[in-house]
């Protein structure tokens, strides 16, 4: 690991101070991702900006019936709350299936959104990758990418995101509050994380310098009817090769309600519009709801090897959708 400065922040805008003016700064919570990537030489940051100490630690109700997150929330924290276990299962469950609980403990709701992937050639340094060294090519495109990205990649980069808690996120409309040198604002989600597009290097629309402070979860009937399933190579806490996210309202037999975001499957977490936009309305039953799923299916674009993500991201969100509809219509 290279020589680095260590700067513990006195505050928001300390910190934000701070990073802004070292190009290759960055802000640091529980570590459990940033320092593996030191380890390795693919992060080389010349200081670290401590933001444990800032007052961000706080779960909160909102007026709306909503919850606030604080980004030094830990992911054991989160998980636990009784808030987000009675109106959002999915996300307690997500985080549950993301690590285990010694990480859980240290990591926090901030890092959790930003992990890097876990793609072996971003992690290897002798490796062509575009995302580590622009204009240096992606390895993974004609190399080994069986777990890597159906949906959304381009020429430059076929990574996946890891997040299994930005999957979650996603499908509930998530609010991210950020901090910068510019002063506050908010980035919904889907919309933190980006595609690969011709920057690969770029994770999110994060501008340098900015801090997240918070998540902001809106009030939302269907998600207290849902769940998070994560298909992976060991019954550990392996990264996915296809997660799912999803809420089902059913009224009178028929969709009222339906959020799904999938996992393992792209560059960000990837919201399904087309099977939401399909299902709306229609009747609660597997003829529906497969055809749905076969419609957003239809938009992926498999590699040579990762062809086998289609029928099992079909098979994982057909159970899923209808369990949750059964469950939905009887409540």
């Amino acid at each position: 690991m290279k020589p680095f400065e260590y700067v513990q922040a006195r505050d928001r805008d300390d910190a934000v101070a701070h990073v802004r003016n070292a190009r290759s700064a960055r802000f640091l919570g529980g570590g459990t991702n940033l320092v593996d990537l030191m380890r390795l030489e693919v992060e080389t940051p010349d200081t670290l900006v401590d933001v444990t100490k800032l007052p961000l630690h706080d779960i909160e109700d909102m007026a709306d019936g909503g919850l606030r997150i604080g980004a030094a929330v830990t992911n054991s924290e989160l998980a636990a709350d009784h808030r987000v276990r009675e109106r959002y299962p999915m996300l307690a469950l997500a985080l549950l299936n993301g690590a285990s609980g010694q990480l859980r403990n240290v990591a926090t709701v901030g890092g959790n959104l930003l992990q890097r992937t876990r793609c072996d050639y971003f992690q290897d340094v002798t490796s062509a990758c575009n995302k580590r060294e622009p204009g240096s090519g992606c390895s993974a495109i004609d190399g080994e990418h069986r777990n890597l990205a159906i949906f959304g990649w381009s020429e430059n980069c076929d990574a996946t995101h890891p997040s299994d808690m930005a999957v979650a996120l996603a499908a509930l409309d998530a609010r991210v509050l950020v901090h910068g040198p510019a002063g506050a604002r908010v980035i919904p989600m889907p919309g933190l994380h980006r595609l690969p597009g011709d920057e690969p290097d770029r994770d999110t629309e994060l501008e340098h310098g900015e801090l997240i402070t918070g998540v902001e979860l809106a009030p939302l009937p269907a998600a207290r009817r849902s769940t998070y399933r994560k298909v992976r190579e060991r019954a550990s806490f392996s990264f996915a090769i296809v997660s799912v996210a999803a809420a089902v309202d059913v009224v009178d037999g028929e969709v009222a309600d339906v959020r799904v975001a999938l996992g393992g499957v792209a560059h960000a977490p990837w919201r399904a519009r087309v099977l939401e936009d399909e299902l709306a309305g229609e009747p609660a039953d597997g003829r529906h709801v497969a055809a749905a799923v076969d419609a957003e299916l239809a938009h992926a674009r498999p590699l040579r090897d990762n062809a086998y993500k289609v029928p099992l991201a079909r098979a994982v969100t057909l159970r899923t959708l209808l369990d949750l509809s059964e469950a939905s219509s009887r409540w």
